[in-house]
């Protein structure tokens, strides 16, 4: 199994079965919460929801409650109700906790607690797990802090390190990774900013909470016009070459062109 979901994939509350359909029709994906979306008297009627969604599964995630919690087996219940397989397990911590999906199931884990992200290369090498994501505000709760960003606006060092780790531990056991979502809704350029530097630095996806933030995400996972003609030509002239070489003013090596076979690759 592999991730082949991306890169922008879009929350919405499973309380809310009237947006299911705008949610998908306008992600690349939509993630079905049944977690800290739904308020815990409407988890049940949230279960029913996804129970009766029409929607396509193979782009339908469907984030479930944190293992241990009352409202995991619930979860899982409803859940073998669907023909929904790809899950989103909240505040996953240790492996073993994955051990009761079943081998159709796929497991995005969301590290999003100072034991999730301590245990991230265990987690990510789990059999189940096709993608790893992580999460900025929990993770700081977890260890006792107020806020994940300082007041300029980027990520504290703490919450830099976990969404470091989470994508090389990914990388590492070739599963894929998504990047936290950006939680001030209306601020288009900062997000812009942060997908942007997913897209480059290795991240498959970029999750959201709101709709707007969607063309956001795909045009910075879409490498810009010069950045593919470079790929091209550079992968063309590789043919004719034999190892190191230079083209354009530049050094190309066999990490370069894995650079350009990426984006590529992201172009579609």
């Amino acid at each position: 199994m592999s991730f082949e979901l991306g890169p922008a994939l879009l929350f919405c509350p499973a309380d809310r079965p009237e947006r299911f359909d705008g949610a998908l029709e306008k992600a690349d994906a939509v993630i079905l919460d049944l977690e800290d979306a739904v308020l815990p008297e409407a988890k049940a009627a949230a279960r029913d929801n996804v129970v009766a969604a029409g929607l396509d599964p193979e782009r339908v995630i469907v984030r479930v409650n944190a293992p241990g919690s009352e409202a995991f087996g619930d979860d899982l219940a409803a859940l073998a109700r669907t023909g929904f397989r790809t899950v989103m397990v909240a505040k996953t911590e240790a492996p073993e906790a994955l051990d009761v999906f079943d081998d159709d199931v796929s497991v995005i884990a969301l590290c999003e607690t100072a034991r999730g992200i301590s245990a991230a290369d265990k987690i990510a090498a789990h059999p189940r797990v096709v993608a790893m994501m992580w999460g900025a505000e929990d993770l700081v709760a977890s260890l006792g802090g107020t806020s994940s960003r300082t007041t300029e606006g980027g990520y504290r060092d703490i919450a830099r390190f976990a969404r470091s780790r989470v994508l090389l531990e990914a990388g590492a056991r070739g599963k894929a990774a998504i990047d936290a979502v950006h939680i001030a809704i209306d601020d288009l350029d900062g997000l812009q900013h942060e997908a942007t530097d997913a897209a480059a630095s290795g991240f498959r996806a970029t999750a959201c909470i709101h709709p707007k933030q969607v063309s956001v995400i795909r045009a910075a996972y879409r490498p810009q016009t010069d950045e593919i003609e470079w790929a091209r030509a550079v992968l063309e002239a590789a043919a004719s070459e034999r190892g190191v070489f230079r083209f354009r003013g530049r050094m190309i090596d066999e990490p370069v062109l894995r650079h350009a076979r990426s984006t590529i690759s992201r172009a579609g």
